[in-house]
């Protein structure tokens, strides 16, 4: 993996880890377009760099992270789900992610959603405080993206406006959940790859988790700013054209592999 490369991937994680758009489809797209070929360190790398997207969410909201013991205990309500799912579904997970086809169907599918959402949860309720029960519920929605090319905010996001929560609010609380829910999926993967990381390539690693941790701060902000203004509809098309994009070129023997 040259230095390019991982700035190029870095900026992708960065941007697509927490808009509504599959940052696994984005990946893959990446690394076709690219030319890259999957190995250990290449898969060690996508995995290791979700930390410094992780740690923007604590920056940008540190303040609720120092809140009250609630936020947690509500956080750990909706992590829940995802927990017992993951463990009991990985191996079948695994054989989806390798299917570049699945990424691209499901990235359609959600756009298609996405398009229409809007509509849908017009009215959000006055009460805007995120309960034990909203955050379960919200939790179930997070094990759809399960499903590569899903895409975990979007489906947390969605599974908050059905509980009646502002677009802001639902997209915040998909934010915090992103932290325990990643960091123990992203840990997980990253023990099955640590023999992959040595001395010699830590410096790209720190280089990688840095530009996605500066990328994400900045996607986080600016994703509330146009979701609060503009809604998904741009988004759901995003995603659609990503999709057929990824499925033409698969058509066409294209080189794309999931990390």
């Amino acid at each position: 993996m040259t230095w390019l490369q991982a700035l190029i991937l870095s900026v992708v994680e960065g941007l697509t880890e927490f808009l509504p758009v599959s940052s696994t489809g984005h990946m893959i797209l990446t690394e076709g377009i690219l030319g890259m070929k999957s190995n250990d360190f290449i898969q060690a790398f996508i995995i290791n760099i979700q930390f410094g997207a992780i740690l923007s969410v604590v920056v940008l909201y540190w303040k609720r992270f120092f809140q009250s013991l609630t936020f947690y205990y509500k956080l750990f309500v909706a992590f829940l789900p995802a927990a017992f799912f993951g463990l009991l579904l990985n191996k079948y997970i695994d054989q989806l992610l390798e299917s570049v086809y699945v990424v691209a169907v499901m990235l359609i599918l959600g756009g298609i959603v996405l398009v229409f959402v809007d509509k849908w949860f017009k009215n959000p309720s006055e009460d805007q405080e995120v309960t034990y029960k909203k955050a379960l519920i919200i939790g179930f929605y997070q094990v759809l993206a399960m499903i590569p090319g899903t895409s975990r905010s979007a489906a947390t996001i969605i599974g908050g406006m059905t509980q009646k929560l502002s677009k802001k609010t639902a997209a915040e609380f998909s934010f915090f959940l992103a932290v325990p829910t990643m960091f123990a999926a992203s840990g997980y993967k990253l023990l099955e790859n640590y023999k992959a990381i040595h001395y010699d390539n830590i410096g790209i690693l720190i280089f990688g988790n840095v530009v996605a941790f500066i990328v994400a701060l900045i996607a986080i902000k600016s994703f509330i700013r146009f979701l609060t203004h503009h809604g998904f509809k741009l988004f759901g098309y995003y995603r659609i054209v990503v999709g057929l994009i990824i499925l033409i070129l698969y058509a066409f023997g294209v080189n794309l592999s999931i990390s």
